[in-house]
C-alpha cells in the first residue's frame, strides 16, 4: 500500500490495482517508490493507478521538500489538473510565478533526493489550435500566443513547460513532458467538458472542429511507459481514433448552433473584461477548432491506448449529464468566480444565440 501525504500528514493509500487486459504494465520494481506532486482527479488518478509504493503529495513547501521526495525514484508533477477550481481566483501573473517556483523547487529537490526520472503532465494545448491545424507531432514547436490569451491555463503550462526546458539541460534527473489531448475521466472538470454541458454545441462558421480525447487513465499509462522506456522529452499522448462533428453530435443527442468567428470570440472576450470568465477569450479556440495530437514516439515504442475517443466521450457525457453551464448554480452570481474557463462561454454565447433565435420567432 502506498502512503499519501497532506500538508505533513500521512494516511494510507489502497493497494495499486493490476493492469486490465489490453493497458500497458506500468514499471513493477519493488524498489520504485513514485511520488506525485499535484492536486485534482489527475494527480489522484496517477495514485491510484501506478502499482508499487505512491506517495501523494498536493504541493512541496518551501523548506524541506527534499524529504518528501527522499527514497523516491519517479515523481509525477501534475501541471494540467483536469479541474477548473485548482487555479484558484488569484491573478495570472501571481499564479504564474507560484508554478515556476514550485515547479524549481520540485526539481531542486528532486536532484537532491537523487529521484532518476521526473515525469511532468502538461497539455497539447501548448500547441494551440486553430481552423485546418495540422496534427501536432512530438517534435511540433509550441505556438505563439500574444498577452492576452496567456491568463489561463496554457500560460499556467507554458511557465512550467519553461523551467523544465531549462532544467533537462544537466543529465539528472531525466525528464519528460506529457502533453494530452482533451481529457476524459471520472472528475475531470476542463473548459472542453463544460463545452458538452451548454444547451447546444457552439460551433464556428466555416471551421471544421474533430474531436480527439484521452482518459486519465491512459495519461497514466503513458507517464509509466515512458519511465520503463526511459522516454524523455515533450510525448503527445491521444486516442487512436478522431471524431467527425456529426458523430459528436450523435452521441451527445446535442444540435450545433453556428456563429461567426468574431460574434463568438467578442462576446467571450467581453465576458471576460467584466468578471464572468476569469480565463481569456482565447481559450475558446480549444472547443471551436482541432488540435489533435499524434502520439508519435509513444505509438512507435509500443504504447497504445485502451480507451478510444468515443468511449472518452460517453465517459465525458455521463459525467456532465444533468447538469447546465448556463442557467441556476453553474452560473448564478455567486459561482460565476467558479466557472474559470472559456468552456463557460461556449455555453453562455450559445444559450445566448439560442435565446435569440427564440425570441425572433416568437415575433414573427
Amino acid at each position: 500500500m502506498g502512503e499519501q501525504v497532506r500538508s505533513g500528514r500521512s494516511t494510507r493509500v489502497g493497494p495499486r490495482r493490476s493492469p486490465r487486459h489490453g493497458e500497458t504494465a506500468l514499471p513493477t520494481d519493488a524498489e520504485t517508490v513514485v511520488v506525485v506532486v499535484g492536486r485534482g482527479p489527475v494527480a489522484r488518478a496517477v495514485a491510484a493507478g501506478w502499482p508499487g509504493t505512491v506517495r501523494a503529495v498536493e504541493e512541496l513547501p518551501s523548506q524541506g521538500a527534499q524529504h518528501l521526495l527522499d527514497g523516491a525514484s519517479v515523481v509525477v508533477l501534475v501541471g494540467h489538473t483536469g479541474d477548473l477550481a485548482s487555479t484558484g481566483s488569484r491573478g495570472a501573473h501571481d499564479r504564474q510565478k507560484a508554478i515556476v517556483a514550485h515547479t524549481q523547487r520540485t526539481l531542486a529537490a528532486a536532484r537532491a533526493a537523487k529521484v532518476t526520472h521526473l515525469v511532468a503532465i502538461s497539455s497539447a494545448t501548448v500547441h494551440g489550435a486553430w481552423p485546418d491545424r495540422p496534427e501536432i507531432h512530438d517534435g511540433t514547436a509550441v505556438a505563439t500566443f500574444d498577452e492576452a490569451s496567456l491568463g489561463g491555463l496554457v500560460g499556467d503550462l507554458l511557465a512550467m513547460e519553461a523551467v523544465l526546458e531549462r532544467g533537462a539541460r544537466r543529465a539528472s534527473p531525466r525528464i519528460t513532458v506529457l502533453r494530452p489531448a482533451a481529457l476524459a475521466g471520472v472528475g475531470v472538470d476542463t473548459f472542453v467538458t463544460r463545452h458538452f454541458e451548454a444547451p447546444r454545441l457552439l460551433t464556428v462558421r466555416g471551421a471544421v472542429r474533430t474531436w480527439q480525447f484521452v482518459h486519465v487513465e491512459d495519461v497514466v499509462a503513458a507517464a509509466g511507459f515512458a519511465v520503463e522506456h526511459g522516454l524523455v522529452g515533450p510525448l503527445t499522448v491521444g486516442a487512436t481514433d478522431v471524431l467527425e462533428p456529426e458523430q459528436v453530435e450523435r452521441a451527445a443527442g446535442m444540435r450545433r448552433i453556428e456563429l461567426a468567428a468574431t460574434t463568438a470570440f467578442g462576446t467571450a472576450e467581453r465576458l471576460h473584461k467584466v468578471g464572468v470568465l476569469p480565463s481569456p477569450a482565447a481559450e475558446l479556440a480549444f472547443v471551436v477548432y482541432p488540435w489533435t495530437v499524434a502520439s508519435d514516439r509513444l505509438r512507435a515504442a509500443g504504447w497504445a491506448p485502451r480507451w478510444s475517443s468515443a468511449q472518452c466521450l460517453d465517459v465525458l457525457l455521463e459525467g456532465v449529464q444533468g447538469r447546465v453551464a448556463v442557467a441556476g448554480r453553474r452560473l448564478g452570481s455567486r459561482d460565476a468566480a467558479a466557472i474559470g474557463a472559456a468552456g463557460a462561454a461556449v455555453a453562455f454565447v450559445g444559450t445566448a444565440a439560442v435565446w435569440r433565435q427564440a425570441r425572433a420567432r416568437r415575433g414573427r
